[in-house]
């Protein structure tokens, strides 16, 4: 392999091949790690400005009701929905409120490239004591009666943070788009304490259909428009941050 391109790990899943490559990005001259599934792209390390903001914005909106029998000093418990490169993972760790950490990812391969620490970034996080890298399918555990915690079945948590597809709209799978309705996220708004959190990153501007669904469950709705520098156009692009309590 060219010291400018390097396939880090590679596996056949039953979602496609899946890859974890790492290159020199020529444009700015540092190391980006990459993930494909099949021909597609999923993730970069060039762009993480929106994941990080994924977890800053949802447990920013977190505030505990008094009254919640649930709330300890033992802090926090937060979900987030797709491991990926693991910086919303990581930004979740470094807000000193929170207590635990259930990270539910559906392929296995992408668990074990942070229990190897491939990933020089996000290093730790699989060791991180208040963390738990969970295999399994986020949305059929949402709909399900055990929940997300298969060591506590029907497990309540004070954020659910989920960043999988690419929009409500452009889903990985098409079992996936369930979940962008009124029933499917009413699932989701049962895993939470009264006063819990859903935040969801989108790939595209916010999207008033989705934003009118979020307000069927939820009784109150965000779409925060995340803007970051692009240096592979010279210009600035933007995701989508939608936050729900």
């Amino acid at each position: 392999m060219s010291a400018r391109f390097e396939e880090l790990a590679w596996r056949d899943t039953p979602m496609g091949e899946i890859s974890l490559r790492r290159r020199i990005e020529p444009t700015v001259g540092v190391p980006v790690f990459e993930v494909k599934l099949g021909e597609e792209y999923l993730m970069s390390s060039l762009f993480t400005v929106a994941e990080i903001e994924l977890a800053r914005l949802g447990l920013a909106a977190l505030t505990v009701d008094q009254n919640d029998a649930d709330q300890n000093d033992a802090g926090l418990d937060v979900v987030v929905g797709g491991l990926g490169l693991g910086y919303t993972a990581r930004a979740v760790l470094d807000d000193v409120r929170v207590g635990s950490l259930l990270v539910v990812e559906a392929l296995a391969e992408v668990i074990d490239w942070h229990e190897r620490e491939l990933l020089p970034d996000t290093a730790g996080l699989a060791s991180d004591p208040r963390a738990r890298l969970v295999n399994g399918d986020f949305f059929a555990m949402t709909a399900s009666e055990q929940g997300y915690d298969p060591q506590s079945p029907g497990r309540r948590f004070h954020a659910v943070l989920v960043d999988i597809d690419h929009t409500p709209r452009h889903v990985l799978h098409p079992s996936h788009a369930a979940f962008y309705t009124p029933d499917g996220l009413g699932h989701l708004a049962r895993r939470l304490h009264p006063s819990g959190v859903f935040a969801l990153w989108s790939d595209d501007p916010p999207d008033p259909g989705f934003e009118r669904v979020l307000a069927e469950v939820f009784a109150t709705v965000e779409s925060h428009v995340v803007d970051f520098a692009n240096p592979l156009t010279r210009g600035v692009s933007s995701n989508t941050v939608y936050v729900a309590r």
